[in-house]
């Protein structure tokens, strides 16, 4: 069974209405950080997210959308699977999340350096 849609529809959607949490992730861009620090916060927002009344903390919808489908994905081989597979495969889903802000915070100076062309010289 394949989690990682599973995974998206609790993480991004039941989990964060049910919490009262706001799940996309904004970037702060260039103008606001070093490459170190935008690094660093993007990968952060697996543990923080912003709250529907404005304030941060702790990103429950993301571990508990991502261990709903994990357990939910044992019925498929559950005399396959102990707690450490368990653990291993939330810790995977979670850790390709982080990978995913980063990219997006990165993506769109990635895209401009090596998709931009300079307009022709006009005579």
């Amino acid at each position: 069974m394949r989690i990682r849609p599973l995974g998206n529809m609790f993480t991004e959607g039941f989990f964060p209405v049910l919490l009262h949490e706001d799940p996309r992730y904004r970037r702060i861009g260039p103008s606001r950080g070093t490459k170190k620090y935008r690094a660093w916060y993007a990968a952060s927002r697996v543990f923080v997210t912003r709250t529907d009344s404005g304030g941060t903390r702790f990103s429950y919808s993301e571990w508990l959308g991502n261990a709903t489908a994990v357990a939910i994905s044992n019925t498929y081989h559950p005399d396959e699977r102990d707690w450490s597979d368990n653990a291993t495969k939330l810790l995977e889903q979670v850790g390709t999340d982080a990978v995913s802000q980063v990219l997006k915070e990165f993506w769109p100076d990635i895209k401009h350096k090596l998709f931009h062309k300079n307009p022709p010289a006009s005579d």
